[in-house]
C-alpha cells in the first residue's frame, strides 16, 4: 500500500486531481484507445468467424491487428495515467480487478494467437481459418467485451 500511497502522491498524479481538463482529456484518450483496441479487433475476429468473406483475411488481418495494437498501447498508458489519481482505491475495486484479469487474458490471447502456425496458415490464405484461430476469435470478443463491462462496472463499486 506504500507503493500506491506514493503513487498518488505522484505530480502527474496530483495534477490530473486538480485539472479537470486534464483528467477529461486523458479520460477521453482511454476511451478512444479502447474504442480503437475493441473496434479493430471484433472487426477482426468477426472475419475469423466468417462475416465480411468478401474481404480477404491476409488483406484485413495485418492492419487490423497493428491498429489493435496501437489502440492497446493507448489504453494502457492512459490507463495507468487514470489509475494514478487514485491508486489505493482501485486496487480494492473488485471491478478493477477483474478488469485487469480479462487484459490480461486478453493480451495472452492475442499474442498466442499471432505467434502460433495457425494464425499464418489463416493469412496464407488457405481455405477457412482453423477451428483453434475460429476459438481464439471467439473467446477475444467473449474476453474484451467483458473487459469493457468490468470497466464500466469500476465506477459502480
Amino acid at each position: 500500500m506504500e507503493l500506491l500511497q506514493a503513487l498518488s502522491e505522484w505530480p502527474i498524479a496530483a495534477a490530473l486531481r486538480r485539472s479537470s481538463l486534464a483528467y477529461l482529456l486523458v479520460n477521453a484518450a482511454h476511451i478512444f484507445a479502447i474504442g480503437l483496441l475493441v473496434g479493430s479487433i471484433v472487426t477482426l475476429d468477426l472475419r475469423i468467424l466468417g462475416l465480411f468473406r468478401r474481404f480477404p483475411l491476409s488483406a484485413l488481418g495485418p492492419p487490423l491487428a497493428h491498429m489493435a495494437a496501437a489502440g492497446l498501447v493507448l489504453a494502457i498508458a492512459t490507463g495507468l495515467l487514470l489509475f494514478t489519481v487514485r491508486p489505493v482505491a482501485y486496487a480494492q475495486n473488485s471491478a478493477f480487478l477483474a478488469k485487469l484479469a480479462l487484459v490480461g487474458f486478453g493480451i495472452a490471447n492475442a499474442l498466442l494467437l499471432h505467434f502460433g502456425r495457425h494464425w499464418r496458415l489463416a493469412l496464407a490464405g488457405s481455405g477457412a481459418p482453423s477451428i483453434e484461430v475460429r476459438l481464439a476469435a471467439f473467446l477475444s470478443i467473449v474476453l474484451w467485451a467483458g473487459t469493457v463491462i468490468a470497466g464500466r462496472w469500476i465506477g459502480f463499486l
